[in-house]
């Protein structure tokens, strides 16, 4: 700890944690509140440290994501003049993996401080992403967003992007949750303000936020994104990474036969799923059940298969036991014949 005052101050808020030590990072509204103490000192004796941030590209990038490189220009292309892109595929092909790295191989550096990820659902509210009374001790108060403190943070620092991600984006009702910022988002529009609902503030997207949402193909209790939404984002689809190179070098430092011949079958799978007129590519199979793995074990193969593969065939064929039958039968071969 460096102290940088000593002395007395008066915090305007009503409650703050009383605990020797907290995190305060995640409490932004008292985190400004206490910044804004000590904005008129003079901190001559303070030494301002510049943080120094792992540097990280597109090299980077393809150690861990399996994309083609491509793929990879195509989206980074998409990102940065469409401002909002969504990366939709089937579970497994690397949607949230890929986002976070994808932000940081554009700023070139692994700064998590101008990246920030949320998760939709079916009760996130504009309140939650925007602004909004939230009950206190003595009431209710109007607190910030997360999205409206993003901007923020973005605007006075012009000169960096800051990337806002959004996991399981069509689970949540974006007209709801966007309200009057709907029109905001779309690329032409940013720096354009709007008065918002709450404060009866004039606000604006800034020009550097990049928005990149993802979206399960695979999930058929889901809607689909608004028609009037879809103008504003690009849709980018992932696909399974077996083929990458990648994954080819990653199957290589494994060195397992029945490794090899799994991800075979898997790929027979995923062709006949793609032909399946009640399914199609968005329900392949993707590549991410299959990595992480520094060696490769006959049981850890064997739960993958029947814990995430076959579940997954079953729900894709309820109303068709033969074909469930038929899989069940190819994938538990291969360890049978060895």
């Amino acid at each position: 700890v460096k102290w940088t005052h000593k002395g007395e101050w008066s915090y305007p808020a009503r409650q703050t944690p009383m605990k020797t030590l907290t995190d305060m990072t995640s409490y932004i509204d008292i985190v400004k509140n206490l910044n804004a103490l000590f904005e008129s000192d003079e901190l001559d004796d303070v030494d301002e440290l510049e943080q120094v941030y792992e540097q990280y590209d597109a090299d980077r990038f393809f150690e861990s994501v399996y994309m083609d490189r491509d793929d990879y220009d195509t989206l980074v292309e998409l990102v940065k003049t469409k401002k909002n892109v969504i990366l939709q595929g089937a579970p497994g092909v690397g949607k949230t993996f890929a986002a976070k790295r994808l932000a940081y191989s554009i700023m070139g550096e692994k700064n998590q401080d101008r990246v920030m990820m949320v998760q939709f659902h079916q009760s996130y509210s504009y309140e939650d992403f925007i602004m909004g009374f939230r009950p206190t001790e003595h009431g209710f108060e109007l607190q910030n967003g997360v999205f409206y403190d993003f901007c923020k943070e973005a605007e006075s620092d012009k000169e960096h992007s800051y990337f806002f991600i959004i996991d399981e984006i069509n689970r949540g009702n974006l007209s709801k949750i966007l309200g009057e910022l709907f029109m905001l988002i779309e690329s032409d529009k940013r720096d354009v303000s709007v008065r918002l609902l709450y404060s009866n503030e004039k606000f604006s997207i800034p020009r550097n936020v990049y928005i990149i949402g993802m979206m399960n193909t695979a999930d058929r209790s889901l809607s689909l994104i608004d028609y009037a939404l879809r103008r504003s984002f690009s849709f980018f689809a992932m696909e399974p990474g077996f083929q990458t190179e990648g994954f080819q070098a990653y199957m290589k430092k494994l060195d397992n036969d029945t490794f090899t011949a799994l991800i075979e079958k898997i790929q027979e799978l995923n062709r006949e799923i793609t032909k399946d007129a009640s399914l199609g590519a968005g329900f392949c199979i993707g590549h991410s059940y299959f990595c992480g793995q520094e060696e490769c074990s006959q049981v850890w193969m064997q739960l993958v298969v029947e814990y995430d593969i076959l579940p997954m065939l079953e729900e894709y064929w309820f109303d068709e036991p033969a074909k469930i039958q038929k899989w069940q039968n190819v994938l538990r071969g291969v360890f049978n014949d060895e």
